[in-house]
Order: structure tokens, then sequence, then C-alpha cells
């Protein structure tokens, strides 16, 4: 492999790693169009529930993860082969919680883990995912958790992120 085309590789490997930090924090910060950014709009997208293309799917992930009062995804390092200069298939393993405020005052919610089997696409010269399948491995009930007011002896600040436009989001 040539000194070009390995650089190629690591510039390629670094931009979708870049596609899918922005997956998981445009669901956490309910960024709408951040989230439609990650995938090419025609891409066929397969979670389960929820079979059709990228640009459909955008808007319903959207509404689940606002009936959410706190949501969390963290994803692995990709594993990335690629096929060809601007074609990819990448595997990555999640871990995804999500809370909501019950009528007790506390937080219930469920942690889940899974991976996604993606296809990413360079167009120009933009990586995204033209294909996704999501597999849930594994689920997991979070018991009531007491509401995360600040702790006057220890304060950490604590988000309230329950719609789009928080005043602490920025665009990376």
């Amino acid at each position: 492999m040539s000194a070009a085309t390995s650089l190629g590789e690591l510039l390629a490997k670094d931009a979708i790693a870049d596609v899918l930090a922005r997956y998981s924090r445009t669901l956490d910060w309910l960024d709408d169009a951040g989230q439609a950014s990650c995938y090419w709009p025609e891409a066929p997208i397969d979670y389960g529930f929820f079979k059709g293309s990228a640009a459909d799917f955008v808007p319903v992930v959207m509404a689940i993860e606002r009936q959410s009062a706190r949501r969390w995804h963290f994803l692995n390092a990709p594993a990335i082969r690629f096929i060809g200069e601007s074609l990819a298939e990448v595997e990555t393993y999640g871990l995804t919680a999500g809370a909501h405020l019950s009528e007790s005052g506390t937080y219930a919610g469920t942690l889940y883990g899974g991976r996604y089997l993606d296809a990413f696409e360079k167009r120009g010269t933009e990586w995204r995912i033209s294909r996704r399948d999501y597999v849930l491995d594994w689920s997991h009930p979070i018991p009531d958790q007491p509401v995360f007011d600040p702790n006057a002896a220890f304060p950490l600040p604590i988000l309230e992120i329950l719609g789009s436009g928080h005043p602490q989001y920025r665009t990376i």
C-alpha cells in the first residue's frame, strides 16, 4: 500500500468516525438537521420497527428521542473495511440509555446494547451512511432514579435537553 493510499484511508476513517460522533451528538441534543446530515437521504434503514429511507427515518427517530427526558448515545471506535475509494463497510458497537420522568418524580428507563452495521459512501468530499441495519443485542431496565437536582455539597451542572435549540449546544 502506498503512502498516499494509507493517508487517504486514515483521512477517510477519521471522516467516518466524525459522522458517527455527529450521529450520537445530534440525537442527544435533538438536532434534526444534524441527524439528517449523517445519512444520504435515500439510504435504506432497518431498525426492525422501521424499514425505509433515511429521509423518512430521521423524523421518526427524533420523535422517539423527544419522548425521553434524558438520552445518551455512546459508540465505540468503528471497525472499517474499505471497498474501493468511496465505499466502506463499518460496524460499530453502541450503548444507549433513555429515561423518562415518571409520575412519582423519578427517572426510569432502559439501557440498550447493540451494533450498527453500516455502509458508508463518499460523494464528492463527504462521507455519509448509505445503508444502516441496527441489531439489538440486549436491553436492561434502569430502575427509578432520583431527580438529578444539583447537590449543594457537590454541585454539578445538569442539562435539561427537552427540545431542539438548547443554549449550550454547539454545531461541531
